[in-house]
């Protein structure tokens, strides 16, 4: 998306230019790993004139594989940023209806192709959001990747400016029996909860980018066995649409 701001802590309404910049949850996750000197790739849509060229250029810069970066449609997403100032909190609008990733077809993405030669794929819950046929397109990018073997990871990131939460609880739940690596939302306040006892899940929680041998979540399990540590279980459907990756599940 193109990302523009009033310069310094000006309000939008005080504005009279504004700084651009490219970025995205995707996007932040595909710059950031490739600073960390990894081979990452980004796949999207944007359109064919100069703005969609500004926003491949701006992953190139960063070493971010842009080949799967589609061209088509008429426009870029847009988001306007005001910075917080003191007690007053930042304040995002958003302007991306009928985007080139928005109106986005299924068909338009070779995900056998995409993912020749990737390990990881990573989506975030903000995708799909946009609606239109982007729903699917997760879907069909999480079987083809479980289907070549790839671990899938995905942050919720609710956003409750684009859907509601229970248009986000049933596309997610499609969504999540492929997903290996999951990363919540920020937890909202639950004043019921206030006397109740929250069990905290003790253990390390493993690096996605140094993982260690055996089942990822061996080291917060307290039914974890010797084998949880040497070998990664295989993703099983234990009942229909019902998919778990766990050696004690495997009878």
């Amino acid at each position: 998306m193109l990302r523009l701001n009033p310069v310094g802590y000006y309000r939008l309404v005080q504005a009279s230019q504004f700084e651009s910049s490219y970025a995205g949850g995707e996007a932040n996750v595909a710059v950031s790993l490739a600073n960390y000197g990894m081979s990452a790739a980004f796949v999207t849509k944007v359109p064919e004139h100069e703005i969609g060229q500004c926003a491949v250029n701006a992953m190139r810069q960063f070493g971010v594989d842009t080949t799967h970066m589609y061209r088509g449609g008429s426009r870029l997403g847009v988001y306007y940023a005001e910075k917080g100032a003191s007690q007053r909190p930042s304040k995002v609008i958003y302007d991306r209806a009928g985007s080139s990733i928005a109106t986005a077809k299924p068909e338009e993405f070779q995900w056998d192709e995409i993912f020749r030669d990737a390990d990881w794929f990573h989506f975030t819950g903000i995708t799909p959001a946009l609606g239109g046929d982007l729903p699917k397109i997760c879907l069909d990018a999480c079987k083809a990747a479980k289907k070549r073997g790839l671990t899938v990871s995905c942050d919720l990131n609710y956003r409750k400016k684009l859907w509601s939460r229970e248009d986000a609880g049933r596309v997610m739940a499609e969504l999540m029996p492929y997903t290996k690596a999951l990363l919540s939302a920020i937890p909202e306040p639950d004043i019921s909860m206030r006397n109740k006892e929250i069990k905290v899940i003790k253990g390390e929680v493993v690096s996605p980018v140094d993982p260690k041998p055996g089942c990822r979540f061996a080291a917060r399990c307290e039914y974890c066995q010797e084998r949880c540590t040497q070998e990664a279980p295989t993703l099983k459907e234990v009942s229909p649409g019902h998919f778990v990756a766990c050696h004690l599940c495997e009878n």
